[in-house]
């Protein structure tokens, strides 16, 4: 449980820095004992294991993240992560282009699904007009 702990305490302050702190205080926030079991689990694995590695920046995880996403066909999860890249200061060229080529992987369902969930975070966020 320690490691877990330390993993907890590294991964959060990422987080809050890749998702925007009102996002992840929200969600601790309204978790309860059974939902704060998934907050800390994701905290530590997802941002203090694999995103507090250092081998990769986080620019290059966000693209990772979002081809991951269009290809699995998760909308909901891609557009924290779209609004992730651009914080991680990933250009709108780039997120076209990332979700351009998992489109050509994982087919024009999943493509059209994340490009529209993608044009949802980018109207909203005033990087697209």
């Amino acid at each position: 449980m320690k490691d877990d702990d330390a993993l907890f305490e590294k991964g959060l302050p990422i987080r809050r820095e890749v998702l925007g702190a009102e996002y992840v205080d929200a969600a601790m926030e309204k978790a309860d004992a059974f939902m704060m079991s998934f907050q800390r689990a994701t905290t530590a694995w997802a941002w203090g294991w694999a995103w507090g590695d250092d081998t990769l920046d986080r620019r290059t995880r966000s693209l990772l993240n979002l081809a991951m996403l269009t290809a699995t066909g998760h909308t909901n999860e891609l557009k924290l992560h779209i609004k992730g890249a651009l914080n991680n200061g990933v250009s709108v060229d780039e997120i076209k282009a990332a979700l351009l080529h998992a489109t050509a992987y994982s087919g024009i369902p999943n493509g059209l699904s994340a490009f529209k969930a993608a044009h949802e975070v980018l109207v909203a966020e005033g990087a697209l007009k």
